[in-house]
């Protein structure tokens, strides 16, 4: 089976076949950091990490950008709030928004783009704009002249009445059509600023990831990812100033957008105050459980985030390290992707869910077969897990890892053992007394002929 993608700009699933032979050129755009991410930020990099994955299985290079907006208006008003400066902020949580998606497991793109990197190829970018007569200058600003461009609105399939209709749209004089967008803004003297033909200033959101990439993906790119609600304006303006800086020239193949996560019914936003942010999730649950609970429903659906998601998720996570944790001295051997099912599944437009149950199948086989069957099936789980950036920590560890104020693995082993000796000892009383303590703090104890062993409920 040939990777099928739905491409937003078609409302279609589509071939995937990249612009140049064995060779795919993807992005993605990234946080804004002025402040630690929600949950629903983290969704889109999981889902085109996992992307990311499934693609290096069929290309032989696959390069993956995804940009950090270091520079913008919440950024600065971030460094007045807190009485430090833009730079502090941006890189405090840049930082921190590495430290979150590793935790989840994701793989580090092959380029981190920053914008304040790249302020000189924005300003070249706009300067053909202005040649061209998509954008023009007024009283310190630069904006794209949204008319200028016969088909604007193509990507989100909306007419210009529709977007403003639809759109918090800057009501400003020096606008000569209300729908006009910034591509570059006046800086005042307190304020980061460049030196530009149009006097200092700064660029505007867009303007960034156009000129991005450009720069390291080139005039036309296989793949752009975000969230949906990225459509419009943003990715609806990206399309609009590269086409224009490029004679027209087609600027993505295949745009990508995965559904929002809702909470109690609602967008996750920090406008609306109902967001989970990834670091506070982190405190009670591992990462690989977040990761499987944003895989467990298809990335264009919407998903209701709830703690039952979250138990639910650990649940079968536990689930498949306890089979994993039986065959744990039983081989591994390569795997054929073709052949395997939950390989098909993530090839028909990443269908994580299909996938996830294909993996259930393959555990489940697992635990009941044996010889070369167990170690076909057990390679099989394994490879789906690496597929997906799931199944990568060791069984044992796995159900040893624990929270914070709860015993360490050397006091639950010592404790371990004094429960084997006070049975050698044949004081059965005390043996019981420390199972059940073990158990009241959330440690249950498994015991075989091998030995004791022991995991977190």
């Amino acid at each position: 089976m040939s990777l099928q993608l739905y491409n937003t700009a078609t409302g279609a699933k589509e071939l995937f076949e990249p612009l140049e032979p064995n060779k795919v050129k993807m992005y993605v755009c990234g946080p804004t950091v002025y402040n630690r991410v929600h949950i629903g930020n983290a969704r889109p990099v999981v889902v085109f990490d996992t992307l990311f994955r499934l693609l290096q299985t069929q290309f032989d290079e696959v390069i993956y950008a995804r940009n950090i907006t270091d520079i913008e208006d919440k950024i600065m008003q971030a460094a007045i709030d807190t009485g430090t400066s833009v730079k502090d902020v941006s890189s405090q949580f840049a930082q921190a928004y590495f430290e979150d998606m590793e935790a989840l497991g994701n793989l580090e793109p092959t380029i981190i783009p920053y914008a304040t990197d790249h302020v000189s190829e924005m300003i070249n970018m706009i300067s053909v704009l202005i040649a061209n007569e998509n954008a023009y200058e007024a009283e310190g600003h630069v904006l794209f002249a949204v008319q200028s461009m016969a088909d604007y609105g193509k990507l989100s399939n909306r007419s210009l009445e529709d977007m403003l209709a639809g759109a918090r749209v800057e009501v400003a004089p020096y606008k000569k059509y209300a729908g006009d967008f910034v591509l570059w803004k006046p800086s005042s003297a307190d304020q980061p600023g460049w030196d530009s033909p149009w006097g200092r200033g700064r660029p505007g959101w867009h303007i960034e990831c156009s000129a991005m990439i450009e720069k390291h993906l080139g005039e036309t790119i296989d793949i752009h990812g975000g969230g949906r609600d990225l459509t419009f304006p943003h990715h609806e303006n990206e399309l609009a100033q590269s086409q224009c800086a490029h004679g027209g020239k087609q600027f993505v193949r295949y745009w990508m957008h995965n559904g929002y996560i809702n909470i109690g019914g609602e967008k996750m936003s920090k406008s609306l105050g109902n967001f989970k942010m990834v670091n506070d999730l982190l405190e009670e649950y591992p990462g690989e459980v977040l990761r499987f609970a944003l895989l467990s429903s298809h990335y264009r659906s919407e998903a209701n985030f709830t703690p039952d998601l979250l138990d639910q998720a650990k649940n079968v996570l536990d689930t498949f390290y306890g089979f994993l944790r039986n065959v744990q001295s039983v081989a591994t051997t390569d795997v054929v992707l073709a052949e395997q099912a939950f390989y098909n599944a993530m090839l028909d437009d990443l269908n994580t869910p299909i996938a996830i149950s294909e993996m259930h199948a393959l555990a489940k086989a697992m635990n009941k077969a044996d010889g070369d069957e167990q170690v076909a099936l057990k390679s099989a789980l394994l490879k789906a897990g690496d597929l997906m950036g799931l199944l990568q920590a060791d069984p044992e560890q796995w159900f040893q890892q624990g929270g914070d104020g709860e015993l360490d693995g050397a006091a639950i082993e010592s404790l371990i053992g004094e429960r084997a000796q006070a049975k050698l000892d044949k004081n059965y009383a005390r043996s019981d007394e420390i199972r059940d303590e073990l158990l009241a703090k959330g440690i249950v104890l498994e015991d075989s002929r091998e030995g004791t062993s022991w995991k977190r409920a």
